[in-house]
């Protein structure tokens, strides 16, 4: 199986670089599956039911979230119908939503699951232990799936890094999020799991991690504290394209895609 993971969709830029790249993507990699992060894809934060049907448009398969995940409520409407959307397995049990989803890829079923980590992340909700997590619930759905992603949408680099060696093996991708700024490790792990610490966003990247630089410099101390707004003058699409072996569903290759205004390109389209 081949599919693409595009990272957290920041705002109109954030969607932009989706529409204005994904269609000759799809042409070139010929991929069988597109994950996306919406979490930040309503205004910089958040989804809405409306912005949802948007990236169903653009080609998404599934749909994660993140910290952000409650910041638009009305996104709760979007659990009470049939849908691709999931947000953290680690929030408490009585979420509303679901924190995997599973899905039939040509002759594969293909499952992707969402962690939260919890150093130094802020969240609404209380965070049960994202390692004990997976590890849980691998043990109770592995004979559920046959291709397993994760979305860990963590702070750190070494929580990542240490999420990554845990399902070494186990995951054909762990995906790191978060954090907006693509890191340059995207590799396959010994046995067989590819692994970047973080893939980047999808918006502008002229700006503080999607945010205007005028209202970033406001919550940092300097000037009159205003509202974060996402910056749009400029669209980068960043993602990760996976190649899975048909006999393990564990990892041939990764390559990491990054196409746009400000940043180097990765790939020619």
């Amino acid at each position: 199986m081949k599919f693409l993971f595009c990272g957290d969709v920041c705002g109109q830029s954030g969607r932009k670089a989706l529409k204005n790249f994904l269609p000759d993507l799809k042409k070139k990699l010929k991929f069988d599956a597109l994950i996306i992060n919406g979490e930040n894809a309503a205004h910089g934060l958040g989804l809405t039911p409306k912005i949802y049907n948007e990236l169903l448009k653009t080609g998404a398969d599934i749909i994660t979230m993140g910290n952000h995940t409650f910041d638009k409520m009305d996104v709760v409407q979007i659990w009470n119908e049939d849908n691709v959307l999931i947000r953290p397995l680690n929030y408490p049990e009585n979420t509303v939503g679901k924190g995997w989803q599973i899905i039939n890829v040509g002759n594969k079923r293909l499952c992707v699951v969402q962690l939260l980590g919890r150093s130094f992340m802020h969240s609404k909700l209380e965070l049960s232990d994202p390692f004990q997590g997976i590890h849980t619930f691998i043990q109770q759905h592995q004979d559920e799936y046959d291709i397993l992603v994760v979305d860990f949408h963590a702070e750190t680099t070494a929580e990542k890094v240490a999420m990554g060696y845990l399902l070494d093996g186990k995951a054909a991708l762990v995906v790191g999020t978060h954090t907006h700024i693509p890191t340059n490790d995207a590799h396959v792990l010994e046995n067989g799991t590819a692994f970047i610490t973080d893939v980047g966003m999808c918006g502008d990247y002229t700006s503080v991690l999607g945010m205007t630089r005028e209202t970033a410099f406001s919550h940092f101390g300097f000037g009159e504290r205003l509202r974060w707004e996402p910056a749009t003058e400029k669209s980068t699409l960043c993602a990760v394209f996976v190649e899975t072996d048909n006999k393990t569903n564990l990892a041939k290759k990764i390559r990491s895609i990054i196409l746009g205004d400000t940043l180097e390109n990765t790939l020619k389209i």
